[in-house]
């Protein structure tokens, strides 16, 4: 019973992350009309919190195990739930970008923290079927995230978006009290404070400059250069600090293991064959397709539903089917998807798009369920605080990198689309309609031609958006099926020497995941 509130709780709080993520994205037509603020201002609402999410993930993940994983999943759900309320209240875009920014600092340190707590908790077989309910709990939350988000903007406003993140949190902290007292590392054991530093240093400047860098100019003023040379600078200070201690964040020497590489690459391509459309896709709904918010909710509920109904089943099928089989399917089912999602023009109903939009949710289904169990069993328990946030940190800096690369790949192809036609309807540049575009608002893009024809205006845009996402959808699917076989290949166990005891290295029992 005990164990069973432990899972319910660390789901709760994790399936609410990824919902952060894709029900924000929902409400920013919203946030856009009530606050009025820039294109690059309003995307920092996403923006922000990916950037923080992922650039502390490691940091919190060795904090949880310092300090211990109950300590640092109540600091993790009291700060979400606090900027949760924070941003339900904003009355301008900068308190709301703050505020989503410290979520994700609170966000990555439940993440680091749950998960390391359930290989606490558990162990066997227990282990397996417990991360195949946090994977659907996460996919619950990607997969309720926009259809909730629809239609709590449709009845409430977008304020009701992060109340609704409030309460699930606070739910989710009732059973605080019920968790294992603090395991914590050995006597004698101090936080690495260089290699935290000099780690989330290097990952906050890289990720600020890609998000920066196609809003600003990438050379404008040397600014972004800046920040990327000093990203690494950091990283290298980084590695070379974590040789020389002899506790550090994060044991460099995993890399070595091919299996863990892999695990670690897998969520970065899931990240552009699918987070990507979860920020992409609600705008071209509502600005191209004319959808009405409720409606674009349903039509993601096709993308989403398998993420929320697959985990578990992939968790059954990696009985009797090797994992790398599933995992390089997965990637198979999205290149797929993403090729067949090129039906979506103006006027497409949501029954055409269902069955793309289901195999590409598919393939990230299958692979939810398998992903995040093999990278907190690859090292011992006591380090799991440290394997679940190096795994996160690359799935959450993927999720940033895929979507701030998709975002100003479909802007700038917009806005090439629109060059050649945009003179007939308006003096403005087909850069500042691109933006307004991506951004959502078709509202904003037809008031840069007042005097043009409506129809004739409006039909020109949403063909040039409609061509450009066709472009993007395409480097997707490339990305998706050219990944598939070399991850497969890393996966690939490597066949064993026969040697004898003696001469056998002495090495962790646990060098390698078993895939």
């Amino acid at each position: 019973m005990r164990k069973g509130l432990i899972l319910t709780s660390v789901c709760l709080a994790g399936g609410i992350l990824p919902a952060s993520l894709t029900g924000s994205s929902v409400a920013l037509p919203g946030i856009g009309h009530a606050l009025t603020p820039s294109l690059a201002t309003l995307q920092w609402v996403v923006n922000a919190y990916n950037l923080t999410f992922g650039a502390f993930m490691l940091a919190t993940g060795s904090l949880a195990d310092r300090f211990g994983r109950r300590r640092m999943f109540t600091f993790g759900t009291a700060l979400f739930a606090l900027c949760s309320l924070i941003s339900a209240l904003a009355g301008n875009i900068y308190l709301l970008d703050a505020a989503r920014a410290l979520a994700g600092v609170g966000a990555a340190a439940v993440l680091t923290s749950g998960s390391a707590m359930l290989a606490t908790v558990f162990e066997g077989p227990a282990l397996g079927r417990a991360f195949g309910i946090l994977g659907s709990a996460f996919g619950a939350g990607l997969a309720l995230g926009p259809s909730t988000a629809g239609l709590l903007v449709s009845g409430f406003g977008w304020r009701g978006v992060f109340l609704s993140h409030l309460a699930v949190t606070a739910v989710a902290m009732l059973a605080i009290p019920l968790m294992p007292g603090e395991h914590q590392a050995p006597a004698g054991g101090r936080v690495d404070w260089p290699g935290t530093l000099t780690f989330t240093g290097a990952l906050f400047l890289l990720t600020f400059a890609l998000v920066e860098g196609p809003q600003t100019g990438w050379l404008s003023g040397g600014v972004v250069p800046a920040m990327i040379v000093g990203s690494v600078v950091l990283l290298a200070a980084f590695a070379v600090v974590e040789r020389r201690r002899r506790d550090p964040m994060f044991d460099l020497t995993l890399f070595r293991n091919r299996s863990f590489v892999a695990v670690c690459l897998m969520p970065v391509v899931l990240a552009f064959g699918f987070v990507s459309l979860l920020v992409l896709l609600p705008s071209w709904f509502v600005t191209a397709g004319g959808y009405s918010t409720t409606r674009v909710g349903v039509t993601m509920m096709a993308l989403t539903l398998p993420v929320l109904l697959l985990p578990a089943v992939a968790g059954h099928l990696a009985q009797r089917i090797p994992a790398r089989v599933l995992l390089g399917l997965s990637l198979l089912l999205m290149a797929g998807g993403t090729a067949w999602l090129t039906v979506i023009h103006p006027g497409v109903s949501t029954a055409v798009l269902a069955g793309p939009l289901l195999l590409i949710g598919s393939g990230m289904g299958v692979s939810a369920g398998l992903l995040d169990a093999a990278a907190v069993s690859s090292v011992e328990p006591e380090r799991a605080g440290m394997a679940a946030g190096m795994f996160n940190t690359m799935r959450l800096s993927g999720e940033t990198l895929a979507i701030v690369i998709m975002s100003a790949f479909l802007v700038t192809s917009t806005g090439n689309r629109l060059s050649s036609g945009a003179g007939r309807f308006t003096t403005a540049d087909s850069g500042s309609l691109a933006d307004k575009l991506v951004g959502g608002d078709l509202s904003g893009a037809l008031s840069l031609a007042p005097r043009a024809d409506r129809d004739a205006f409006t039909s020109f845009l949403a063909g040039g958006y409609t061509g450009a996402l066709h472009l993007t959808l395409w480097v997707l699917s490339g990305i998706c099926l050219l990944s598939a076989a070399p991850i497969a290949r890393l996966l690939r166990p490597r066949p064993q020497p026969t040697v004898a005891v003696a001469e056998q290295p002495a090495v962790s029992e646990k060098e390698e995941i078993t895939v």
